[in-house]
């Protein structure tokens, strides 16, 4: 068990780490390439001030029509993300991982208040997934890739919960913890998942055609 613990924290969490750095700069320089050859003009509507106001109004609750349209995908939506940056941030465990090994270290939640934010993330999850599921016009849409990458950003949180509350097979579950977290590091840049990168321009984009060119609200 000791070895493979071993393995699993030190070269594996190091190949996730490479793998989501080079894989998001690989995904940065060919997005980037593939705009300048297809749309050149991306850039030349870029607008920081429709930008910036197009952002806003996505990262404030109910402030877009379409949030205000499904008042329960909007919680859902906002409570998941936020969770989800939190939790991983600031619990305890994994600040004092980062100090033993980088001598790095910054506030720290409660354990109950990282539990509780873990567990936000896998009921959020579950509630994406129930809504492809049974929504037409989702379901539509919707492939069994989608349904796996959900699985796997439930993984890391309904491991921890597990982990916290020391559950039957808890050293068990610790190992498949810290595999599911590296797991879902290596696949941001190849997925879905790459869309918080990615948020900021796209969204700036659209707020500054609509803005700028169409002299119009993008929300």
């Amino acid at each position: 068990m000791h070895d493979i613990y071993a393995i699993i924290t030190g070269p594996l969490a190091w190949l996730s780490f490479a793998v989501f750095f080079g894989g998001s700069l690989y995904r940065f320089i060919g997005l980037y390439k593939l705009a300048r050859e297809k749309d050149g003009s991306v850039f030349q509507y870029m607008d920081l001030n429709f930008a910036l106001r197009s952002i806003a109004h996505w990262l404030t609750p109910f402030g877009t029509r379409n949030m205000r349209l499904h008042p329960a995908m909007t919680v859902v939506t906002f409570a998941f993300h936020i969770a989800l940056f939190v939790a991983p941030l600031f619990v305890f465990a994994h600040v004092m991982l980062l100090e033993e090994s980088f001598g790095i270290h910054w506030f720290t939640l409660s354990d109950r208040v990282a539990d509780i934010l873990s567990m936000v993330v896998v009921f959020s999850c579950v509630f994406f997934a129930g809504r492809r599921i049974m929504l037409p016009e989702v379901k539509y849409l919707t492939t069994w890739v989608d349904i796996v990458i959900l699985i796997i950003v439930a993984a890391p949180f309904a491991t921890g919960v597990w982990v916290y509350h020391q559950w039957a097979g808890f050293p068990t579950m610790t190992l498949i913890h810290i595999l599911s977290g590296e797991l879902m590091l290596a696949v941001i840049p190849f997925t879905k998942l790459f869309h918080m990168f990615l948020f900021p321009f796209t969204r700036g984009y659209i707020g500054s055609e609509f803005g700028g060119v169409r002299m119009a609200k993008d929300w």
